[in-house]
């Protein structure tokens, strides 16, 4: 359970990269999308929190072993 939390925790981590990426490229091409960029926002919100409660997990996990 843990192995795969831990994967779980990498995963969210590098996915909220991405879109933090993805965010720092249309702002540097000067799109004007603001739509675009306000959905990258909120996913990468919503990535984070998810990576967090993982994490969190993780650590519970790991403490009462």
């Amino acid at each position: 359970m843990i192995t795969l939390l831990t994967i779980l925790v990498g995963i969210a981590m590098l996915a909220t990269l991405g879109v933090l990426f993805a965010g720092m490229l249309g702002m540097v091409r000067g799109n004007g999308d603001g739509a675009r960029s306000n959905a990258l926002m909120r996913w990468r919100v919503i990535l984070q929190g998810v990576a967090l409660g993982l994490f969190a997990l993780l650590l519970l996990l790991m403490r009462s072993r």
